[in-house]
């Protein structure tokens, strides 16, 4: 795949790739202050069993100045001694193909935010975003529960999204992206037979936003409505005159965790 290096819609050439992995993020810290002893806690160096606990405990016992990592190091611990707390690319979340993504967006940098001041010295937050003004960030700043409720709150029910209303994750995943497409079309015209706009709206299929996760191509169809009979009876009838497709798997998940 070539790397664009024009924006297809207003032709700007101030484009580029961005990306932090918590390695590089090490690496660049321990080249800014030279001396500080780091730990890191992701995927690669939790591997081995009771790994969080050995890192965790590093961390604490051993006058460890930086601890680096991802998600999995800000909620339920306690640092005592931890007073300056530091966001990467806090917005990164925010351009998830999820509903759900400002509402995590908020939870994780609120939940990050209390790691640090948890004793008797003062605490202080450093957030990172390309998107200062967005109303996650800005909550989050100020620990305004109440008014990211209230924006997050109007703006589902603005665009339909849960809690006023359900979402059906249909997701098609095989080693043939060929039969995918094939199969997933096949399955939005049955769906669109028994689907209307009084009782849900069906969204063409496309690739799920980690289209390919183990060599397996991944595709899906999200439905918007309200989870009823007729609505489970309207997905078990798409499932006729699929039979032909051998190598894929479909899974109907209602409500889903997350749109991945």
């Amino acid at each position: 795949m070539n790397s664009l290096t024009e924006c297809p819609s207003c032709k700007s050439k101030k484009i580029k790739y961005f990306g932090t992995g918590t390695q590089k993020l090490e690496d660049e810290v321990i080249k800014t202050f030279p001396g500080v002893s780091t730990v890191r806690m992701d995927i690669d160096t939790v591997t081995k069993k009771n790994s969080h606990e050995e890192i965790l405990n590093k961390f604490k016992n051993e006058n460890i100045d930086i601890l680096i990592g991802t998600q999995m190091i800000v909620k339920g611990h306690h640092f005592p001694n931890v007073t300056l707390v530091g966001v990467i690319a806090a917005d990164n979340s925010l351009n998830l193909d999820d509903y759900r993504a400002v509402e995590r967006t908020f939870q994780t940098i609120v939940q990050v935010a209390g790691r640090a001041g948890r004793d008797k010295d003062k605490g202080r937050v450093i957030i990172q975003t390309y998107n200062p003004d967005s109303y996650a960030i800005t909550y989050a700043k100020e620990q305004n529960y109440d008014m990211f409720y209230r924006t997050e709150i109007e703006l589902r029910k603005v665009l339909k999204y849960p809690p006023f209303c359900d979402i059906i994750l249909i997701r098609f995943s095989g080693n043939s992206i060929e039969e995918i497409k094939k199969i997933s079309n096949v399955f939005y015209k049955n769906l669109k037979k028994y689907i209307n706009g009084e009782n849900g709206i069906v969204y063409a299929p496309v690739p799920a936003p980690i289209d390919r996760i183990k060599n397996k191509y991944r595709w899906r169809i999200v439905i918007k409505g309200k989870v009823n009979n007729s609505m489970i009876e309207a997905i078990n009838l798409s499932f006729n005159d699929i039979e032909q497709f051998k190598q894929t798997t479909i899974t109907v998940d209602i409500n889903p965790s997350n749109m991945n």
